[in-house]
């Protein structure tokens, strides 16, 4: 009886080491930055499903499916991409291109504006008068639904406040009744609960310029409740810059929440110099216990539409009033002042760019303007025969009957590389995810979808050794994932999700440029997303394992 019990407790013990060495992927030969900032290590890394269970040395690999070397290279968490404008285009294309092929594992939506939560007009205006074609109406279902149609990266979003804005209150500039407050306090809180990371605003563009500091303090209490973030592209990166980020440290203390700024930037050369003040405001904020971040792309020029250089009180009302607004001879000549004018309330692109020179129209809705994409504003007003570009600005509005892309060059590189070097600070692309391939090689638009994060890692940590690499992976993994409070991800940890990255320090490369913006980085050789090689030798290999990430919320309702 007892041989017996010792032959069964042998067999027992020699299954389970044998198990414990079997693994789906085994990388070896890898440099392990794990996340954390600390120095690397020299580690094997075994995955099994979907979750890392070695970092170490594994002795057996035999039994593997896959054995990559990484030949000496870096071994990263999988980049996070703190603002994303990739969900249309990953409900088109799911492979996500030109992200993965950066690194980037995760895309996060909602600055403002988000999928949902959807009012039964906001349905009908997107998918017409037939319920039956609806697809969604909450945030939490959009991104299951996105989830299920197929993605290579894994997504996220905040809740945007001006989507909640537009079901209760619409477009018009007026502060919400007492029960559309509490309706989009419901709204928030069933975000949540499905899966947002918490508020995000853009507050420089109506209807968002609309609310005021109380109402945003509201809704971002109810995302304290959960943990989760306020989020914000501030009131003013300009001329009131100081007062937008006193407001975000206002919001972010009384609603006793994270708060971080979108893409942080002095804009204007006059406001350069208030760089020093934020930094100032940010520091003793955080010296004092008030959890305040910022993220940032790694361009010099802004991109977002030419609406951008109207008033705000003009699209009072949507869209359709706007224009009546600009045909409207006496209204046009008040408005065309106006933008002409130094103004500190509101954020006027025109004059933050120094005029037309700054200013590269990217993006028309009508073929008969195709010709003028990649011209400046003053260059398009002369081919036309206007003096006055402000006034050409306007036209084209009209005749387009759109928004228009632009870019704005409106920072300095002396700033972009001081705010690199913040301890505060993670990244976004403020773009979207795209294919070089098809109707996109038709559009122009800025570079940073196409290089962001390997700009950061070969331009500014390579070659101009603004700050080390572990601390550059450490911006782009660990600390955006805890300040997110993510559940398991961000991190080279056993027990936390595969996604992962190869890439070689001496290679990585931006190529993407303001004139040829539909150039892949390179230097990126694997991808693998809960542990599902996505990149494989810089080329994609189709799978499609991405997930809806959810934030804190999610796990506190379970």
């Amino acid at each position: 009886m007892l041989k017996q019990f010792l032959l069964l407790l042998t067999s027992v013990l020699l299954f389970n080491a044998c198990t414990a060495e079997q693994y789906d992927v085994i990388i070896t030969n890898g440099i392990v930055y794990d996340g954390s900032g600390e120095s690397p290590i020299d580690a094997d890394i075994g995955i099994r499903g979907d979750k890392i269970v070695k970092i170490g040395t594994i002795q057996n690999r035999s039994g593997a499916t896959q054995v990559i070397n990484a030949g000496g290279k870096a071994v990263s968490p999988g980049f996070i991409n703190m603002l994303s404008w990739g969900a249309g285009s990953l409900m088109n294309d799911g492979r996500s291109m030109s992200g993965i092929k950066q690194g980037v594992t995760l895309e996060l939506f909602g600055e403002g504006s988000s999928l949902g939560p959807l009012s039964e007009e906001m349905q009908r205006s997107r998918w017409g008068d037939n319920p039956k074609k609806y697809r969604w109406r909450s945030l939490g279902e959009a991104l299951t639904y996105m989830e299920r149609g197929g993605i290579s990266t894994n997504v996220g979003s905040f809740v945007g406040a001006t989507t909640l804005r537009i079901h209760q209150v619409g477009r018009s500039d007026r502060e919400p009744t007492e029960g559309e407050l509490d309706n989009m306090h419901l709204l928030t809180d069933e975000a949540m609960r499905e899966g947002a990371m918490g508020l995000g605003t853009s507050l420089i563009y109506a209807p968002a310029f609309y609310a005021k500091t109380d109402e945003l303090i509201e809704l971002s209490k109810v995302v304290g409740d959960y943990d989760g973030m306020y989020i914000s592209h501030i009131r003013s990166e300009g001329n009131r810059f100081v007062e937008s980020v006193e407001e975000l440290l206002t919001i972010g203390r009384e609603a006793e929440v994270h708060a971080e700024i979108h893409h942080l930037k002095a804009a204007g050369q006059q406001n350069w110099h208030k760089l020093d003040d934020v930094i100032d405001l940010v520091e003793k904020a955080r010296a004092e216990g008030q959890p305040v971040t910022a993220n940032m792309y790694t361009y010099d020029a802004a991109a977002t539409s030419l609406a951008a250089i109207f008033p705000p009180w003009t699209q009072d009302g949507g869209h359709s009033a706007w224009i009546e607004r600009l045909n409207d001879p006496e209204t046009r000549e008040e408005i065309i002042e106006e933008i002409k004018s130094q103004t500190d309330e509101w954020e006027n692109f025109y004059q933050m760019a120094g005029g037309g020179e700054g200013i590269i129209l990217v993006g028309f809705r009508s073929d008969d303007l195709q010709k003028y994409v990649g011209m400046t504003l003053s260059e398009v007003a002369e081919e036309r025969g206007d003096s006055d570009e402000v006034r050409t600005a306007v036209d084209l509005t009209i005749e387009d009957n759109n928004r228009i892309g632009a870019i704005y060059y409106l920072m300095s590189e002396e700033n972009v590389k001081r705010q690199i070097q913040l301890p505060w600070m993670s990244f976004g692309s403020d773009g979207g995810t795209f294919a070089a391939e098809g109707d996109v090689l038709n559009r122009r638009m800025h570079p940073r979808a196409w290089g962001n994060f390997a700009r950061l890692l070969g331009k500014y940590v390579r070659d101009e050794n603004l700050i080390p690499l572990e601390e550059a992976i450490h911006k782009l993994t660990g600390f955006p994932a805890t300040n997110l409070k993510l559940h398991n991800r961000g991190f080279l940890k056993e027990g936390y999700y595969a996604d992962i990255v190869i890439f070689d320090p001496e290679l990585i490369e931006d190529h993407a440029t303001f004139e040829n913006p539909h150039q892949y980085a390179t230097g990126v050789e694997h991808v693998f997303v809960n542990g599902i090689r996505v990149l494989d030798d810089g080329e994609h290999t189709g799978n499609m394992p991405g997930r809806f990430v959810k934030g804190p919320g999610y796990h506190q309702s379970q």
